[in-house]
């Protein structure tokens, strides 16, 4: 490509990125899956569209690695600790135990089914057996569920990426006969992966924290780009001591998201729009590299395996693994339901397609539309599975929002807060919040008006309020903001944060 050349390609991607951000709007109103727009646009552009010819398999695997540690870290970001942190045993439990059930149940299947080998057979297991981040946290936080099914669910998204990777990598290379061993082996090799890609996400995450609380950068733009390099090296430390990049990646982003980050509106915001665009390159990628000439062939197989897939490896994972941690049985079957396939599984069956296996162009169409049919069954359905199944109801949406920055070297933080439409702040007059010394209200903003509020002003839902605090009684502070939206005026009256001897 030349500089002639740059102006029509920049054009094209240009048509595209705005025909997805479009989707999304359509995706919302629909409840179709932006996804699946995406992979439509690919396939309409590719060979049998448009006429752009593209099959390179192993540059798709590369660059649908680099899209899904993108999306992970997004996902690391914006998860809520305190809402996964309950979960992680079972989620844990689910993401290599349950994986271990599908990979064996669904390349049971597709072997007697689809009289596929039998290792072959259950490279298509462990190929479809993760579910995904990106489908999971954009269609997912769209459905109002109770905290436990949503920290599951999302930290289950977060951690099987590793295992399923990795059980796809040996399947590979015991196909090309570059494996030999004990069986126990690579289950050993395995179990220290995902150990040094935790160990590493977590090591990672402190020091990154530590350095961005310590150096004022001189523009709050460079905190996002500080945080997605520290994600990009999570990952590449681990995958260069043999460890699971995609679990140090995920690791390192929670870690990070849940702590009292400078600039963290800023930063989950920039992540956001990172996550947004590697879902639609990804997409297309893997849309442009399909062929829709074979594809149709393979309706009825991936048909099959979905239906097994869905109705028996996914249902009895789950009965194996979280079972053991009371789930009643209707949060399981909605977890049986809400287990999303995406982008993971595709990227990883460019694996043996780039390594020129046999028989793994077969495996990556199955793939290629099984991914898109459940996830034209599943998204739409889940509100309606909810409501079925009466999980969620009474749920309801974050009331308060509240992010902080720091003022430089001034050692002060400004406080932006988001009254909610069900906090309690409504009604609540300034004093009557009795925040911590050094920490007062300096501005409310109510629709169009900002000004500076009294001791009486009375705070309304929708107000946008921002409070000046010294650096050490910020989250004291914030704790009771907190306090007082969940609890109203009379939270904690007789200990207000930061006060003594008053009353």
């Amino acid at each position: 490509m030349d500089v002639d050349s740059l102006g029509p390609v920049l054009l094209g991607c240009s048509a595209v990125i705005l025909l997805a951000v479009a989707a999304v709007r359509l995706s919302g109103r629909s409840g179709l899956p932006s996804l699946l727009i995406y992979l439509g646009i690919g396939l309409a552009i590719g060979e049998s569209g448009l006429g752009l010819r593209f099959d390179d398999a192993s540059l798709t695997g590369v660059l649908g690695y680099a899209a899904l540690v993108v999306i992970l870290a997004e996902g690391g970001l914006t998860t809520r600790w305190p809402t996964v942190r309950p979960m992680v045993g079972p989620a844990a439990v689910l993401a290599t135990v349950g994986t271990c059930v599908s990979v064996a149940v669904t390349g049971a299947a597709a072997h007697w089914l689809l009289d596929l080998d039998w290792r072959l057979g259950f490279l298509l297991g462990a190929t479809v057996s993760s579910t995904d981040a990106a489908a999971v946290f954009s269609v997912l936080r769209r459905v109002p569920l109770p905290a436990r099914l949503t920290g599951l669910l999302e930290a289950e998204s977060g951690f099987n990426d590793a295992p399923a990777v990795i059980a796809v990598v040996v399947l590979t290379q015991q196909l090309q006969g570059h494996s030999s061993g004990p069986w126990w082996l690579p289950l050993l090799e395995a179990v220290a992966e995902l150990a040094i890609g935790a160990v590493l996400g977590v090591a990672v995450g402190r020091v990154g924290l530590i350095g961005l609380r310590r150096v004022a950068l001189p523009s709050s733009g460079l905190y996002p780009i500080t945080v997605m390099a520290l994600a990009a090296g999570a990952y590449g430390a681990a995958a260069t001591l043999h460890g699971s990049g995609f679990l140090a990646t995920y690791v390192c982003c929670l870690v990070l998201g849940n702590a009292r980050l400078p600039y963290g509106a800023a930063v989950r915001g920039f992540a956001e729009g990172a996550g947004w665009m590697a879902q639609i390159g990804l997409f297309v990628l893997l849309g442009l590299l399909a062929s829709p000439a074979r594809l149709s062939a393979h309706a009825a197989e991936a048909v099959v395996i979905g239906l097994v897939l869905l109705l028996v490896a996914r249902p009895l994972s789950l009965l194996v693994t979280v079972s053991w941690f009371r789930v009643p049985w209707r949060e399981q079957a909605f977890l049986s339901w809400a287990g999303l396939r995406g982008a993971v599984p595709i990227v990883l069956a460019t694996i043996p397609l780039a390594a020129s296996l046999p028989g793994s162009e077969r495996v990556f169409d199955l793939v290629f539309v099984l991914v898109v049919l459940l996830t034209a069954v599943q998204g739409p359905t889940l509100p309606l599975v909810a409501r079925w199944l009466r999980i969620g109801a009474g749920v309801t949406a974050v009331d308060l929002d509240v992010d902080s920055s720091p003022l430089g070297a001034l050692n002060a933080d400004v406080i932006h807060v988001k009254v909610g439409p069900t906090s309690r702040l409504h009604g609540v007059e300034v004093f009557e919040l009795r925040l911590p010394v050094n920490a007062n209200v300096t501005l409310v903003v109510r629709g169009e008006e900002a000004f500076v509020p009294g001791p009486t002003t009375t705070l309304r839902h929708g107000d946008d309020l921002i409070v000046v605090t010294a650096a050490a009684v910020r989250g004291a502070a914030v704790q009771r903001l907190r306090q007082v939206s969940d609890r109203g005026r009379l939270a904690g009256w007789s200990r207000p944060p930061g006060r003594t001897g008053e009353s």
